[in-house]
């Protein structure tokens, strides 16, 4: 009985919290990615400063800092737009809806991992995301059905209570 209870207050405190599985990145590993582009902008190889370039945008939609988050953003955005194998197009999109779902704005980030999937349906990482999208888009909706529920209740209660002074 007592880990069904311990069960029961651990879903609820996930349902507040938004615990999702997604990992966060600290500012001290995102610095170091940022090292690492600048000795690969250096003098690496290009495809060394792509996959540098990859693991500081990694790093940056994992951020717990908005402004980290839009910066990662942005990179990944702009090196959508060179042309790349589908394989490394999958890999920025993901990174791209993982930022999105990060920013709130849950539709866009949906509409990219649906991306993500028509490439390879079964991504196990891509599904995931899908489905932590997918229950915060309805834990959203059934707080806001609960605001929205109290607002009414609070306003036939005030007049009520209006009409109830009058008599």
């Amino acid at each position: 009985m007592d880990s069904k209870m311990g069960n029961f207050f651990d879903s609820i405190g996930s349902f507040f919290s938004g615990g999702d599985k997604i990992p966060w990145c600290d500012r001290d590993v995102i610095l170091e990615c940022e090292k690492e582009v600048k000795t690969a902008t250096d003098g690496d190889s290009e495809d060394q400063k792509k996959e540098s370039i990859m693991r500081l945008s990694w790093a940056l939609v994992h951020s717990r800092q908005a402004e980290d988050i839009q910066r990662g953003i942005a990179m990944l955005e702009a090196s959508l737009a060179s042309s790349s194998p589908p394989l490394q197009d999958r890999e920025k999109i993901y990174l791209l809806a993982v930022g999105y779902y990060r920013t709130g704005d849950y539709s866009r980030s949906r509409q990219l991992v649906e991306r993500c999937l028509e490439v390879q349906p079964d991504w196990r990482q891509a599904l995931a995301l899908k489905k932590t999208i997918e229950d915060k888009i309805a834990k959203d909706g059934v707080i806001g059905i609960g605001i929205t529920a109290t607002a009414v209740g609070l306003i036939a209660g005030g007049i009520a209570a209006a009409l109830a002074r009058k008599k």
